[in-house]
């Protein structure tokens, strides 16, 4: 007799739930690869209240969206369109499978670099998530491209994760630090396109 082949269930460590809005509950599968780093759920709690009132009806870009973790929720919660943009593979297939269990016909997913994305012919977003591998370390002139080229909309948000052990990169001018906290290993902040001068807005700060 030929020996059944047993299904194996992905590891808890390759799902994640969607934590609020239309899908809530539901699991979002990925494969291991390197960098990847889904966050963490307390910190999507966090980060998708502080942005529960621009985020209905916002277009969002996910620049490293990785397990899908902040573009899926923002699309769960109500976001208008959302951007997912991922140079791996096999972690694009599985964002592809993921975005067609859910139904969702408003998520694209690009597999295609960041930066080689970001080369295109910008069209405005007004929310962006930036969560790049640490390793990169690529916040700040991913900052720098993104203020510069026409990617962001009149007082975007953007959302960005960086080592707790780094100091917040250099802010472009016309971009202000509207919310900081930390968790873990992990630094990340909630900064505001405002198209000034970059000077300081008063930045509210969580410790």
């Amino acid at each position: 007799m030929t020996a059944r082949r047993r299904y194996r269930r992905p590891s808890a460590r390759n799902q994640l739930r969607i934590i609020g809005g239309r899908w809530r509950g539901r699991r979002i599968e990925f494969p291991d690869a390197e960098g990847l780093r889904p966050t963490a759920d307390r910190v999507r709690e966090t980060l998708f209240n502080w942005l529960q009132g621009p985020l209905p009806g916002a277009r969002c870009l996910d620049l490293f969206a990785g397990s899908g973790a902040l573009g899926l929720e923002a699309a769960s919660r109500g976001a208008g369109e959302v951007v997912l943009v991922e140079a791996a593979p096999a972690v694009a297939a599985a964002l592809s499978a993921s975005v067609a269990r859910l139904g969702a016909e408003h998520v694209d997913v690009l597999h295609i670099d960041a930066q080689r994305y970001l080369q295109g012919n910008p069209e405005p977003f007004d929310i962006v998530f930036l969560d790049p591998p640490f390793a990169q370390d690529a916040q700040g002139a991913l900052l720098e491209t993104l203020s510069g080229c026409g990617w962001l909309a009149h007082e975007a948000w953007i959302y960005l994760e960086y080592p707790a052990d780094r100091p917040l990169p250099a802010l472009p001018g016309g971009m202000e630090l509207h919310r900081h906290q930390r968790a873990g290993q992990a630094a990340y902040a909630l900064l505001r396109w405002t198209a000034s001068d970059g000077t300081d807005g008063g930045a509210e700060v969580d410790e």
